[in-house]
């Protein structure tokens, strides 16, 4: 049996870069500010913590603003899923894909956002099926000071499971590929047709999921 370790924002979804600029507008709004991002940013700037995104546009403020503008942006998506139903779905393929690996072999999701909205991003793609609790790890490191990382969730999962023949890794970043050192594996580096490759080692460059198929 092997594993697979999914990315979730990015390559089981496609959209949410845009949701994310519609949120943070909405907040800029409240807050007073005349700023504005466009999807183009959204686009450039996705894959940076939330914070990150309010530092590049407002740099003269201070960074607790950056980070209190960041949580706002958490609450309100949450308050209004409709911000994220406008823009996002399921990455070409995605329903079949995981269907196939989960006929063999065991599969797990690993994202960089909060539990309350990795079980509402899960629900809105229609996911909850292939990734039950236990097997949906959110990795909240937009708070300040956290120290828990990616490579710390799978070393945990890993930790009394049986011994995975292969270990299979597909996400659209350099931590996500960085998840070789816990224990190994094969690596998959994705982007949508629109978007560029992250600049990272990979052993696969892909666009269509399909293509992670050649491991089972």
């Amino acid at each position: 049996m092997k594993l697979f370790v999914w990315d979730l924002h990015g390559v089981l979804e496609r959209g949410n870069d845009r949701a994310v600029v519609d949120i943070s507008n909405e907040v800029l709004s409240t807050f007073g500010y005349a700023q504005r991002f466009g999807y183009e940013d959204g686009r450039r700037l996705y894959g940076h913590k939330w914070y990150e995104y309010f530092a590049t546009l407002l740099p003269a403020e201070s960074h607790r603003r950056h980070l209190e503008l960041q949580d706002a942006c958490f609450i309100l998506s949450e308050e209004r899923p409709e911000l994220q139903y406008r823009w996002m779905t399921p990455t070409p393929h995605v329903a079949a894909v995981l269907s196939a690996v989960a006929a063999s072999h065991q599969q797990i999701v690993i994202s960089n956002t909060r539990p309350g909205t990795l079980d509402m991003f899960l629900k809105l793609l229609d996911l909850t099926d292939h990734f039950v609790p236990g097997r949906a790890f959110a990795v909240d490191q937009h708070v300040r000071d956290v120290k828990t990382t990616k490579r710390d969730v799978l070393a945990c999962y890993l930790t009394g499971q049986p011994t995975f023949d292969e270990i299979v890794i597909i996400g659209d970043s350099a931590s996500d590929m960085r998840l070789v050192e816990v224990a190994g594996g094969t690596t998959y580096l994705f982007a949508h047709p629109d978007f560029a490759f992250r600049n990272c080692n990979a052993d696969f460059r892909i666009r269509d999921l399909r293509k992670v198929l050649d491991r089972i």
